[in-house]
């Protein structure tokens, strides 16, 4: 099986164009796009590391959608920015 490389357009394809797309992209923003940081010592360090690692995956998502409709800002490396 041949693997095509995925691009920012199947991004915007699959969250943007499909039925229920933008409904889960909806979905996974509320969910996942809460604030980050968790005060409380080293109860809140853990819980403000796990909330940064939902939210990077959200951030990737959404950079890829606006890089397809030509929303760039150059910067790989800072997607919780």
């Amino acid at each position: 099986m041949i693997h095509k490389e995925i691009t920012p357009e199947d991004y915007r394809r699959v969250f943007e164009e499909m039925a229920g797309g933008p409904q889960i992209l909806e979905e996974l923003t509320k969910r996942f796009g809460r604030p980050v940081f968790v005060p409380g010592g080293p109860e809140g360090d853990r819980e403000t590391c796990y909330r940064a690692g939902q939210r990077s995956v959200l951030d990737f998502i959404l950079m890829q959608v606006n890089r397809a409709n030509g929303v760039d800002d150059g910067d790989d490396t800072n997607i919780n920015g």
